[in-house]
């Protein structure tokens, strides 16, 4: 009767790191706190409409090559001092994968690209390299997927989005009730707003859980609730949702759901049928709604990198082209240099009148 009930499908447990250990050996810098400090008030202040900018969460796909990263981070400081009077700019840091089947699971699950899952390193990699963006003085948004993650580098990030497939997670409602940071719910890959309108409702809330502490201990973590939650729009079901009709029906939703009627257009997935140089179509058209008097409308992302597209991840990784995606493909650089410097032009005398 000694039979084996349980782990019968593990195969180890291998110790991580604390959540404190990681921050001891990579400590916020007092130019970084600064950074989060600062950008985490101003996107507050755009989502309480006291801040008239229209906020620009864009950057690669995914973080594969943290040289290739701190490059692209470098250029995209220069071009957010440029447009900041009328731009909030973040640098979309994506470490984490959510997959519907296989693929690499991102720089924190795989940063070797090589099947040996050193999540321990990845973990202390990806706070390094969110270190090195904030110390720029450019703030960095990330999705939360594993709800352990914002415990390592949390005090890193200034926005947060919830994926698609994870809006309508408890898990993920509960963590987000609590996280430091406004967080943007995506709508549901159908294309369904509800379970996005349910999320903003329920992360709201206070919630108590199961979650880590910083000690690495199991621990029930009790929230206020979060409330800067919006509803990011991605489309679904293969068709886009960005659209004027598309906006009121989100509008009329928020509304509904008595929640500001806070909306963020995402350029990539489904919006532009996952082909990345209809990105800058897809902002073209956010910019003339709110030319038009759209009131909604205050942010939106774009998956963007040094070079245009995407790659399939080689046997050998010194034959990865540099700059250029894993995952998802991304517009290049001087696609992404028009298009938030026309969404600048166009709007820097509009945007102001919206708070009037």
């Amino acid at each position: 009767m000694t039979q084996k009930l349980e782990n019968i499908n593990v195969t180890a447990f291998d110790a991580m790191p604390t959540p404190a250990e990681v921050h001891g050996r990579l400590p916020l810098s007092e130019k970084a706190a600064r950074t989060v400090s600062h950008e985490r008030n101003l996107l507050r202040k755009v989502l309480d409409r006291k801040d008239h900018r229209l906020f620009v969460v864009v950057g690669p796909c995914s973080i594969h090559d943290p040289v290739a990263g701190l490059d692209y981070a470098r250029r995209l400081k220069k071009l957010a001092d440029e447009v900041g009077d009328t731009l909030q700019i973040i640098m979309r840091v994506y470490f984490e994968k959510p997959r519907t089947t296989v693929g690499w699971k991102g720089y924190i699950n795989d940063p070797f690209m090589d099947d040996s899952f050193q999540v321990n390193i990845g973990m202390e990699k990806a706070r390094e390299f969110l270190l090195q963006v904030n110390e720029l003085g450019l703030p960095a948004g990330t999705e939360a997927l594993d709800p352990y993650g914002p415990q390592y580098y949390g005090d890193l990030i200034t926005w947060t989005a919830i994926g698609a497939r994870t809006t309508e997670s408890q898990t993920h409602r509960e963590m987000s009730s609590g996280l430091s940071t406004p967080v943007g719910f995506k709508n549901a890959t159908s294309g369904d707003l509800t379970v996005a309108t349910n999320a903003v409702l329920s992360a709201s809330r206070p919630h108590s859980f199961l979650g880590l502490n910083n000690d690495g201990r199991v621990a029930i973590v009790r929230t206020a609730g979060n409330a800067y939650g919006h509803v990011v729009l991605r489309g679904g079901d293969g068709k886009p949702n960005y659209d004027t009709v598309s906006v009121a029906v989100a509008e009329q939703a928020m509304v509904k759901a008595k929640l500001p009627a806070n909306l963020v257009v995402d350029c990539s997935h489904a919006n532009s049928s996952k082909k990345p140089e209809l990105q800058p179509l897809v902002m073209a058209d956010v910019v003339n709604q709110i030319r038009n008097g759209n009131k909604s409308l205050l942010g939106v992302m774009i998956e963007s990198n040094i070079e245009a597209g995407n790659q399939p991840i080689p046997a050998d990784l010194s034959q990865l082209k540099y700059g250029c995606s894993v995952t998802d493909g991304c517009v290049d650089w001087e696609t992404t240099e028009k298009m938030i410097r026309d969404a600048a032009v166009l709007l820097r005398d509009v945007l102001p009148e919206r708070l009037g």
